[in-house]
């Protein structure tokens, strides 16, 4: 039961900070505070009705359009928010489970609530950061970067935590610097690899293909998950964008003309966030099969 009402709690939170990055993601682009004023139509600036702002619900009862002027809201609105919800709830259903769960030995992990706050946090950056690089190609340095320093300091509570479970909550717990000097190496190794092949690539076309946000981007993942973590998040985000590239140019509409959309540049951190999603929960089970398959 309670792993069932904690699902359905970080499902209902997950929506309501859905429709907070909805109005980040529309705000931070064009440089205006996401405090003041209140949510607003973006056409006609109408003020919206408090009922208006109910995550999801309020998107399918106008049926996608603003109450005042008609205009389209989009898309993008209610899969955020759906987005988060989803891998909110997902996580804590998955962190709820087992018997090293934090409930079932809460004075024995302080440090669990802030792992966990942590976990649905890096999921939020990942949701955020795929949607400003698939609207905007920008990947903000004040996501990328608080996002590096928060993954090394969670990395480092989760690692403690693991050393008491492993000892049964003997021998007293690890230093912190070890394991924050070895994330830290791991994020510049993540980090160093997209720089190599912005450089490759530079050196081929003498132009760039791949901006130093994606770097940052990739230093974050590793920061969080390790360095085989976000390999596998760049393995997949690579594949994930060679198939949508092949698709987009199998398109004849999507080729047309100067502007077809097959035309533009992909975002690559769109989809390395998605390899990252996918790593985060299910990483460690995919990376030990592919060991397991290659005879390691």
């Amino acid at each position: 039961m309670i792993r069932i009402g904690g699902t359905i709690l970080a499902a209902l939170l997950g929506l309501a900070f859905g429709s907070f990055l909805n109005v980040c993601l529309s705000r931070w682009p064009e440089g205006e505070s996401v405090i003041t004023p209140r949510s607003h139509c973006r056409h006609c600036s109408r003020t919206l009705a408090w009922w208006e702002n109910v995550p999801l619900v309020s998107w399918l009862a106008l049926r996608g359009r603003c109450r005042g002027c008609k205009a389209w809201i989009g898309w993008r609105y209610p899969l955020v928010e759906l987005a988060v919800g989803e891998l909110w709830a997902v996580d804590a259903w998955m962190r709820l489970a087992g018997p090293n769960a934090w409930l079932a030995h809460p004075f024995h992990y302080p440090e669990k609530p802030f792992v966990e706050v942590g976990s649905a946090l890096f999921l939020w950056l990942l949701v955020a950061l795929a949607a400003l690089d698939a609207e905007c190609l920008w990947l903000p340095d004040k996501l990328t970067i608080p996002g590096i320093a928060l993954g090394i300091i969670s990395t480092v509570l989760a690692n403690r935590i693991f050393y008491r479970m492993f000892y049964d909550f003997g021998p007293p717990t690890p230093p912190l610097a070890p394991g924050a000097l070895r994330r830290i190496g791991e994020t510049l190794a993540a980090a160093t690899l997209i720089l190599l092949i912005r450089w490759v690539y530079w050196l081929i076309r003498r132009r760039e293909g791949i901006g130093l946000g994606d770097a940052k981007l990739m230093a974050m993942l590793a920061a969080w998950l390790g360095l085989p973590g976000a390999l596998l998040a760049f393995g997949l985000g690579v594949v994930l964008g060679a198939l949508v590239a092949i698709v987009a140019l199998a398109i004849p509409a999507a080729r047309a003309g100067a502007n077809g959309w097959a035309l533009k540049k992909l975002p690559l951190g769109t989809f390395l966030c998605i390899g990252g999603i996918v790593s985060s929960m299910w990483g460690q089970p995919i990376i030990a099969a592919y060991l397991r398959w290659a005879g390691f």
